[in-house]
């Protein structure tokens, strides 16, 4: 997953589910810092500001280019290269879960609504304009009459029908949006039930949704990608769904509506996206977008390729890494770009422990050998690991100075949903080994390894992705930390596609360093923190929460989707940071500052809290001159 940026026009993800990300920096997951001009992550610096001056000013700044900005005319033509070490691991958004695929995809495919860029607020994308019942469990939405599939085909809302029925809500095909479209509530007997909202065609422009509960996100949970049914129906049909649109498949057939199409692919080369001349959008000039002939993907082996190909000219823009930022700032006259500061990522990343206890169908072994899985199941094991990692070490060195020490699992960049008064676990290794003393772990036979009571030596792997130097570094100093406090870890570096598989499908891992992309929603994140969610990592897919305090987080994170008032909101998902950090399944490290390098040749950008541009309307400012500025149809 790349730096998380989903280019949904550079919008993406926050209306996505959570995913990996194969990156240092932000939820798929993702294995590189995030791109510019991508929901979540760019802004010029106030005057003078260092990455840890006074944030609520670099706020104030960003709000400020987000009121002032005005969309001007451009003139199509030009190219737009990313480099970048992330691949997409797939053609079908439908069931991906990494950053990679996604950050391609999202040139291709749209939703019914869509975030803004400058705003946050949710706006009309493939509808143009909607009504609701009084009791807010009726939409009715009127789609657009001008859209039509990459392959000339029109859009309807048999495809929006299609999409919800058939993909999103099919039992028998793994949607990564299904675990935020599934609706959670207490019948009359106190007892928890599923449902999921009745998507209806009402005619060939007009879609019908009825939700069996009241639900917050709803609009922004809209941006959910719809595929088209002429081409994919017949693969749902006859059980092939899953397998379609494979990595393997030619990038002509993957069709959607967006302002993009890929024109070609070479694994681990380049991906090549083209212009789509006949979409839907037009300029209020009524020229037609997006004005970019041409986006390239260069894909490279590791973050030091990235940083050499900006050096060299051939990318327009860099997610600067902390450790690079010394390096490129006195260089952005001489080279023509901006390095633009938005504070805090919204990606997290973190240590994570397996306590899967389930079986290999196939061959009954369990997935976590027994003994380990005690050692992680330990609420006060994995409180010691808190505190054997060095995070003023991690910012100092691996992000030279340019981060921040997470202790809540909602970052600062989301605003007053995040908790900034949870528990904290110092670095403090004399507190660890206290904590491993009381359980009666100690290093009986002087080898410089613990045991734990059973006379079991405490040793285990330690694994993160290959290709992210950041990643790796930080992964290591943690395995120092460990080891420091007698654990015995083994670290591995894989590749990422095979870091995914082992936590989505074979579960065959024991300790893991790995990020998540975020957003300003909460409720994005639910398919890892609820216990059913298929990317609650250290025991996916539970059929009912194996510990309380699971338990309590299901029940918050159901209460706060379906409330209505943001104070309420807030206060619910700020309890679920406390209930995490105080049984921490996961162990936090740092948030990386947001630092993107843009190239000084693009019109219609400015840094905001959530993007640098709409991808559609960037120009390339070295073909034409500034035309005045306009204001753009909300409808």
């Amino acid at each position: 997953m790349s730096r998380r940026t989903s280019v949904r026009f550079l919008i993406p993800l926050l209306a996505a589910p959570l995913a990996l990300l194969a990156a240092a920096s932000p939820g798929v997951a993702s294995d590189d810092p995030p791109e510019a001009g991508t929901t979540a992550e760019t802004t010029t610096a106030p005057e003078g500001a260092d990455p840890s001056g006074d944030l609520d000013a670099l706020v104030a700044a960003l709000r400020r280019n987000a009121e002032e900005f005005g969309y001007t005319i451009g003139s199509h033509g030009g190219s737009l290269t990313i480099v970048t070490i992330s691949e997409p691991l797939t053609f079908n958004l439908a069931v991906s879960n990494d950053a990679g695929s996604s950050n391609v995809l999202g040139y291709l495919f749209e939703g019914l609504t869509e975030t803004s860029w400058l705003t946050d607020e949710i706006e009309p994308s493939l509808a143009e304009s909607w009504e609701r019942s009084e009791d807010g469990l009726t939409w009715t939405f009127h789609l657009r009459r001008d859209v039509t599939w990459h392959d000339g085909e029109p859009f309807t809302a048999h495809d929006v029908d299609f999409t919800f029925n058939r993909i999103i809500y099919n039992d028998d095909i793994p949607a990564s949006a299904r675990d935020s479209l599934e609706f959670r509530y207490l019948d009359g007997d106190g007892a928890w039930q599923t449902d999921r909202m009745t998507v209806t065609a009402l005619n060939d422009h007009t879609v019908q949704i009825v939700l069996p509960v009241p639900f917050a996100p709803f609009l922004r949970s809209l941006g959910t990608s719809i595929y088209p049914e002429h081409l994919l129906a017949p693969h749902v049909d006859d059980g092939t769904f899953t397998s379609t649109w494979d990595i393997e498949t030619d990038p002509g057939e993957i069709i959607g509506t967006g302002p993009f199409t890929i024109s070609s692919y070479e694994p681990g080369e380049r991906l090549v996206l083209r212009r789509n001349p006949n979409y839907w959008m037009t300029d209020a000039a009524g020229n037609r977008l997006p004005y970019l002939d041409e986006i390239t993907r260069v894909i490279v082996g590791d973050l030091e390729a990235e940083l050499s190909a900006f050096l060299d000219g051939v990318s327009d823009l860099h997610g600067v890494l902390g450790a690079e930022y010394a390096e490129l700032e006195p260089l952005q006259e001489d080279l023509n770009f901006t390095i633009h500061r938005r504070g805090p990522a919204f990606g997290t990343t973190f240590l994570a422990l397996n306590t899967n206890p389930g079986s290999d169908p196939e061959t009954g072994e369990p997935y976590l050998d027994p003994v380990k899985l005690a050692w992680f199941s330990n609420t006060q094991f994995r409180q010691a690991l808190a505190h054997s990692i060095d995070k003023d070490t991690l910012i100092d060195e691996v992000q030279n100075g340019q981060g921040y020490a997470q202790w809540s699992s909602i970052s600062p960049a989301a605003g007053d949903f995040h908790n900034p008064d949870v528990r904290r676990y110092d670095y403090d290794p004399a507190r660890a080994n206290e904590i491993l003393d009381e359980l009666g772990w100690t290093d009986s036979d002087g080898d410089g390894v613990r045991e734990d009571a059973a006379g079991n030596r405490i040793e285990f792997t330690l694994v993160t992705n290959t290709g992210n130097t950041v990643r790796q570094t930080t992964t290591e100093l943690i395995q120092q930390g460990m080891e420091a406090i007698g654990l015995a870890v083994d670290y591995q570096a894989i590749e990422f596609g095979e870091l995914v598989a082992q936590l989505t499908a074979t579960y065959d891992w024991q300790t893991m360093v790995i990020g998540f992309t975020g957003g300003p929603e909460p409720h994005n994140s639910i398919n890892l923190w609820h216990s059913s969610g298929n990317l609650h990592l250290w025991h996916p897919g539970q059929e009912s929460p194996a510990t309380d305090w699971e338990a309590e987080i299901d029940a918050l994170f159901v209460s706060a989707s379906q409330e209505l008032d943001h104070a309420e909101r807030v206060a619910q998902y700020h309890r679920v940071q406390e209930i995490v950090a105080e049984n921490v399944p996961l162990v936090y490290t740092t948030v990386p500052e947001r630092l993107t390098a843009v190239r000084n040749v693009f019109g219609n950008t400015t840094p905001t809290l959530f993007g640098v541009w709409d991808i559609r309307y960037v120009y390339r400012t070295d073909l034409v001159e500034e035309a005045p500025p306009f204001e753009v149809p909300t409808g």
